[in-house]
């Protein structure tokens, strides 16, 4: 739960229509330039839907997995994650608890949402109080292979260790920044990569769509540190 966490901001940045104002010409613009643009486009998005393919690759035998699903997302911290194949797995957040549910293995994880004082940098972006600039080293890097020729590509090293991941590279068109590419290396050397289709953005989710209620007769496991007792 706390990758798919971690992997949520970068599509939360950059799944929106491009500004309106004119973009600076890639040649000129440095890699804080397109951070803040980036953010700028994050801080105008209340929602979001989309369907995603997550590809993992990672162990010793550098085994590939992928799945697929759909995805929701509303400011602050509401989010949906419905995979749907090969395995249904479903990850919720109504903002306050967050809810795994592996239906083959009838068993719902619940933990607390962080609160600002112990949320990770992915958390952050998710209730929307993140930033980029502030709370990443931004560089350009090399667009990695499968992605369009002239993307632009940025990495993101994380100023504050994080659990859960190394760093981001991410892929843009650098005339509308729409994603074209997410790779995410976890700290075992593991790499994940999301693409998304159908993007629509702002579209007024209702807060229903982000409730879930635990089925009768799966096992609970409760995080005893940070989960809430209800």
């Amino acid at each position: 739960m706390r990758f798919v966490l971690a992997l949520l901001l970068v599509p939360a940045v950059l799944l929106s229509r491009p500004p309106a104002t004119t973009a600076q010409a890639p040649s000129s613009r440095t890699a804080t330039d397109l951070a803040q643009a980036l953010q700028r486009k994050y801080d105008g998005i209340r929602d979001f839907s989309a369907d995603f393919i997550q590809r993992y690759r990672g162990g010793v035998l550098r085994r590939e997995a992928v799945e697929r699903g759909t995805l929701l997302v509303k400011k602050p911290g509401r989010m949906r994650w419905d995979y749907q194949a090969p395995e249904r797995k479903l990850f919720v957040s109504d903002g306050a608890t967050l809810y795994s549910y592996l239906p083959e293995d009838r068993q719902v994880m619940v933990s607390a949402v962080p609160d600002d004082a112990s949320a990770s940098t992915p958390a952050l972006f998710l209730a929307g109080r993140g930033s980029l600039t502030r709370d990443f080293d931004v560089s350009f890097t090399e667009a990695p292979s499968g992605v369009a020729a002239n993307s632009q590509a940025l990495k993101l090293v994380p100023r504050t260790p994080q659990a859960d991941y190394e760093s981001l590279v991410l892929s843009v068109d650098p005339a509308t920044f729409a994603l074209r590419g997410l790779v995410a290396l976890d700290l075992q050397g593991g790499t994940s990569s999301f693409t998304f289709t159908n993007l629509r953005e702002n579209i007024g989710l209702a807060d229903r769509q982000f409730i879930f209620e635990i089925p009768r007769g799966v096992e609970i496991i409760r995080d005893t540190t940070t989960a809430p007792t209800r």
